[in-house]
C-alpha cells in the first residue's frame, strides 16, 4: 500500500541536491523547486530515507518528509501554476 508524502529539501551542495532531486523525480511530481509529492510504499520510503541519510550533510542540509492523508491534502491550497496532483486524481487507501 502506498501513501502520499510531501517532501521538501534544502541542500547546500549542487551535486548532492541534484542527486536527491533525481531520486525524488523518479518517485513523484515536482511541485516546487525543492518540493515533491510522492506516493511511496513502506519499502520505498525506507530506501529513500537510507539513501538521503548517506547523501546529505546533516549539519548543513535538511530533508523534510511529511505523510499526507486525504483530508489534509484536500484542505490544501494551490495558488498559481499547479504542477502537482489534484485531489480528484488521487485514490487514497
Amino acid at each position: 500500500m502506498k501513501k502520499l508524502y510531501l517532501i521538501a529539501y534544502d541542500i547546500s551542495k549542487d551535486k548532492k541536491r541534484n542527486k536527491i532531486a533525481k531520486s525524488l523525480g523518479a518517485l513523484g511530481w515536482r511541485v516546487n523547486y525543492s518540493v515533491f509529492e510522492c506516493f511511496l510504499s513502506k519499502s520505498q520510503l525506507k530506501k529513500l530515507v537510507k539513501q538521503t541519510e548517506k547523501t546529505i550533510n546533516p549539519k548543513t542540509d535538511s530533508v523534510l518528509i511529511y505523510p499526507l492523508c486525504k483530508s489534509c491534502f484536500a484542505r490544501g491550497h494551490k495558488i498559481g501554476l499547479n504542477k502537482g496532483l489534484d485531489a480528484e486524481m488521487i485514490t487514497f487507501v
